[in-house]
């Protein structure tokens, strides 16, 4: 069930690309991330509302440290997306933007243990190199 979830998510973060750079034109990138968090906020709110999952009460320190440490990488993470799609082609922003795979493989191998198979290392190596053919000019 899960790779439902991740197929969804993969689609429409390809949506967010091609939605973000139609509204672009003409417009602060700044501003335009602003905007976004702005309705993701009323979006996700709403949802936790609806299906009654309030209890923020039970949220260890450690919850919030890393939740908190989450965003500000999301937030980063946005901010600079925008800007880059702002620049240059989606196609390749996209591409490189997916590359975070390579980072997530590395870091999740130092900070949470997870293992690192020749398969994992075989489908990180294909993604570099197709992030590769994609940016080479």
């Amino acid at each position: 069930m899960w790779w439902i979830y991740a197929l969804l998510s993969a689609l429409f973060a390809a949506l967010t690309a091609i939605f973000a750079k139609a509204g672009l034109k003409e417009v602060n990138s700044d501003l335009a991330t602003a905007i976004r968090t702005v309705f993701i906020l009323f979006i996700t709110w709403s949802i936790v509302f609806v299906k009654g999952n309030q209890d923020i009460s039970g949220l260890s320190k450690s919850n919030w440290l890393f939740l908190i440490l989450s965003a500000s990488a999301t937030g980063f993470s946005w901010l600079f997306y925008y800007k880059a799609l702002q620049l240059g082609n989606t196609s390749a922003v996209s591409a490189i933007d997916k590359g975070s795979l390579i980072f997530v493989i590395l870091l999740s191998f130092l900070f949470l243990h997870e293992p690192v198979t020749a398969k994992l290392l075989l489908g990180a190596g294909l993604m570099l190199a197709g992030m590769l053919v994609v940016i080479w000019k």
